[in-house]
């Protein structure tokens, strides 16, 4: 256990402290948007504006790496981002708020690809999956961790605001004091849009659905909990429980996935979460008001159906993705995901203002239902790829985290093949 964790303890401790701020601030800026009158279209363009700039960190990240280093660049990006909630709480004007959320984004999207690099180099080929598994383990308790801190201080204040710069902060000080190797320079991978969707038109797809839907929720859920009639702790448990809805759901939807078509699945949890997001609407537009209970329930299970669309999807194209593809396939599909993030949130702002806060599910239903829809069409002129050459759902998922681990594989290939040459 020791040597497995301890070259990557001082990593993991930061991505504790560094997951923790973002869950905290991401909702915290629904909330304080919303306590501030910004327009439900305003809030939603801090999501839009969050993931334009996650998509510029993708590409622009790996130079500043190469540049100068994982180090310097995690201390050097997580200063930034802990700067950014200052100023959030400072400056409370909807255009500084975009420009910051989109810095914020721009950040993370580096900070990812550094973290996930770092675990990826520090792993073997025995100790990935206990490494990786560790980490979702961390990612998902501690972004918990950051919902119920709402709870800690009024969020029309600038006490958390506070607390998300210093979590942020602290994030930095066990990277940059570690006395273990940095990894190796990454290198970048070119990624060709159409040639993605030509490998997997029901992968591209539903990553773009993924995006449009799930972005939708990670930038309005918190406004839709709070214009529903919940306090501040109502809110934190709504969040929380999509969350860990989608942690349990996973696994046995992955499993699943590996046993038959994968476009089935799909299909059934598309159809399932547009089940959910449409109790949820119509509940709210029939009675005007959702039991806490009840609420909480459909939260978990719309979670747990639409989180995993993402990491099938990515094993679906990796299905019909030859192994020197594998790289830019799920770089590519991260793009795609991101692009659906920008749109997605404004879109389902738009829906909220028109037809009420509970319409934010009305959407996600709808893309549901068109992602589903979309898939059995594809059913019908393309058939399922022998089982031997399906990769297996639990690689996909542990290389659809990152497109930095997928770097590190082509890296280590290519030391390989100069090794062998010389």
């Amino acid at each position: 256990m020791t040597k497995t964790f301890g070259p990557i303890a001082a990593l993991l401790l930061s991505v504790a402290f560094l997951l923790t701020g973002n869950g905290l601030q991401g909702t915290l800026l629904a909330i304080r948007g919303d306590i501030e009158a910004f327009s439900t279209v305003t809030i939603g363009l801090l999501g839009s504006a969050y993931y334009l700039g996650f998509a510029f960190g993708c590409v622009l990240g790996l130079h500043l790496i190469r540049r100068v280093g994982h180090i310097r660049t995690f201390t050097a990006m997580a200063a930034i981002a802990s700067a950014v909630p200052l100023a959030h709480g400072l400056w409370l004007q909807p255009l500084p708020w975009w420009i910051m959320r989109a810095v914020t984004g721009f950040c993370f999207a580096v900070l990812y690809i550094v973290i996930e690099s770092w675990l990826n180099e520090r792993s073997t080929n025995e100790t990935r999956g206990s490494i990786l598994s560790l980490y979702l383990v961390i990612n998902l308790t501690v972004m918990t961790l950051g919902q119920m801190m709402m709870t800690l201080e009024d969020p029309a204040g600038f006490a958390l605001f506070a607390l998300t710069s210093m979590l942020v902060s602290v994030a930095a000080v066990p990277v940059a004091l570690t006395a273990a190797a940095a990894p190796a320079p990454v290198e970048s991978v070119k990624v060709r849009l159409l040639r993605l969707y030509r490998i997997s038109p029901v992968a591209f797809v539903g990553c773009l659905g993924v995006g449009l839907a799930n972005g939708a929720f990670w930038t309005l859920g918190p406004v839709f909990a709070q214009r529903s009639g919940m306090d501040v702790t109502g809110l934190a448990l709504f969040m929380s429980a999509n969350i860990l809805g989608g942690a349990l759901g996973q696994w046995p939807f992955g499993k699943l996935s590996d046993r038959i078509d994968r476009r089935w699945v799909l299909i059934g949890v598309c159809a399932a979460a547009a089940a959910c997001g449409l109790a949820i609407w119509l509940s709210s537009a029939l009675y005007g008001s959702h039991s806490r209970g009840l609420l909480l329930a459909l939260a978990g299970l719309w979670g747990a159906c639409a989180f995993p669309i993402y990491a099938i999807s990515i094993a679906h194209a990796n299905d019909h993705a030859a192994p020197d593809e594998f790289v830019e396939v799920s770089s590519g599909m991260l793009l795609v995901f991101a692009a659906g993030s920008v749109l997605g949130p404004l879109a389902a702002s738009a829906a909220m203002d028109g037809l009420g806060p509970s319409s934010l599910y009305g959407f996600t239903a709808l893309i549901h239902i068109l992602l589903a829809g979309f898939v059995a069409w594809r059913m019908r002129r393309r058939a399922a790829p022998p089982a031997e050459e399906q990769i297996a759902f639990t690689d996909a998922l542990l290389a659809a985290q990152t497109v930095s681990e997928t770097f590190d594989a082509e890296i280590q290939r290519d030391q390989i093949s100069q090794t062998s040459t010389s």
